[in-house]
């Protein structure tokens, strides 16, 4: 059995929210905690780490919600970054050398399937690195911003596609990719990106489209109504 550490970025300001995000109630039970337990009912993963600078209300709100994923031992908080990169940075530096596999995935996507765990770590120990995508159904025109603009150019879409997490890959490749890092980490916008400025290649597996990212209130509504099916 290959095993896996994961990192879950939870060091987001939720300003499009309006309020953390991370806290609010899904089904009785917070955000994150729905995310955690994706990872922490699985026999492969051997750490689980979460960079926040909330720390204090996530654990809070755990503890308010008696969730025992706030008990496992494999859990561990550790200070969140200026930016998601950087956040991810604070957290794969406290992993230990033993671990080869490191899975990143948003706090913000409590609905990911087992099935998607699987497809991209089968993929990831294929090929070095895989992403859970999907492809880009959307027509997609190119301005420069802020809108009212006028567009540049439609872009062609049959070769797009719009990430998803987990991202998975080898623990001291991603390191190296940090080091090696040739743009400012706020402008990263993507872990599998720091790999492609290494010149590591990446592949996409197919994602799920419940496995939505919380970013409005209009967002948890809807994962509300997937998870009661």
């Amino acid at each position: 059995m290959t095993t896996f550490a994961v990192i879950l970025p939870a060091g987001g300001s939720s300003n499009r929210f309006g309020s953390n995000k991370l806290t609010e109630p899904l089904l009785g039970k917070p955000v994150i905690s729905h995310s955690l337990r994706a990872f922490t009912r699985r026999d492969d993963v051997t750490h689980v780490v979460v960079p926040t600078n909330n720390f204090a209300a996530l654990s809070e709100a755990l503890t308010t919600h008696a969730s025992t994923v706030l008990v496992d031992p494999r859990l561990e908080f550790c200070p969140g970054g200026a930016s998601r990169a950087a956040s991810v940075l604070s957290a794969l530096q406290r992993l230990p050398v033993t671990v080869e596999w490191v899975a990143i995935h948003d706090a913000a996507r409590p609905l990911v399937s087992q099935a998607t765990i699987d497809d991209t770590l089968t993929a990831a120990i294929e090929h070095g690195a895989a992403v859970a995508a999907l492809p880009v159904h959307l027509t997609i025109k190119q301005a420069s911003s802020p809108l009212p603009a006028k567009v540049e150019r439609t872009v062609p879409r049959a070769q797009l596609f719009a990430m998803q997490t987990p991202q998975i890959m080898r623990r001291a490749e991603l390191l190296d990719a940090f080091e090696r890092c040739p743009i400012p980490l706020d402008q990263v916008t993507d872990d599998a990106q720091l790999l492609e400025l290494n010149g590591k290649d990446v592949w996409l597996v197919l994602g799920d489209e419940k496995n939505i990212k919380v970013t409005t209130p209009t967002d948890l509504k809807i994962a509300d109504l997937l998870l009661r099916g």
